[in-house]
């Protein structure tokens, strides 16, 4: 048997990510997530529960993946769009602004359903730290070899930003006993602008971007 080129095998697991997704959400939302199984995921994109496990490591990460589908990749990918002139702190808060905001109505589906489940909020939430790899490469590219280690630390930093913002914008509003019911499984009303909230938690980080990068300037 002959192996396929590299190309095509990127896009067979890309085709397979993407039916591994769209399965997932559409019986969450049929049936609820609590109801749906890996196995019934895996057989409604037609593969086997062991190349699901390729992909997704829960039913969580698929559903969630619905929403967050290749987010990170886009960021990164927007902030080196950026004309050179563009301060870095300013490409890298409207990328995130730009792709945590543009939300289809798949996307609007699958946050109806996370603001509703602990264990998908809790997967919402940890599919931020998948920004840090790809900005890393970005910022680091801008930076010059020099600025390896840096890039890793505020591409991290953003992540984390990012992080603390949906945090705070998926905490229900009110006392201490309604922001304890994050975790019972109810319904949370999103509180605030996503976007102020994650200018807000990215604008610290403002400083040690614009260091690092007059760093890099003849």
């Amino acid at each position: 048997m002959t192996t396929p080129p590299s190309g095509l095998r990127e896009r067979k697991k890309q085709a397979t990510r993407e039916a591994l997704r769209t399965a997932a959400l559409r019986l969450a939302v049929e049936r609820g997530p609590d109801q749906v199984r890996v196995e019934d995921i895996a057989e409604a994109a037609g593969v086997s529960p062991r190349t699901y496990n390729n992909y997704f490591a829960s039913r969580e990460q698929a559903i969630v993946s619905a929403v967050t589908a290749d987010r990170e990749a886009r960021i990164a990918a927007a902030v080196a769009a950026r004309p050179a002139g563009v301060r870095l702190a300013d490409a890298v808060t409207e990328a995130v602004v730009e792709q945590y905001t543009s939300t289809g109505e798949r996307e609007h589906e699958a946050l109806l359903l996370i603001t509703t489940r602990t264990a998908l909020r809790d997967a919402f939430l940890d599919s931020t730290a998948g920004i840090e790899p790809p900005l890393t490469a970005v910022i680091a590219e801008r930076m010059g070899d020099a600025g390896a280690h840096t890039a890793r630390v505020l591409a991290a930093s953003v992540a984390a930003a990012v992080r603390i913002a949906l945090e705070g914008w998926l905490r229900p509003a009110g006392s201490a006993e309604a922001a304890g019911s994050l975790g019972a499984g109810v319904l949370v009303v999103p509180s605030g602008s996503l976007p102020d909230q994650l200018r807000a938690a990215l604008s610290p980080l403002a400083p040690a971007l614009d260091a690092a990068e007059q760093r890099t300037r003849p």
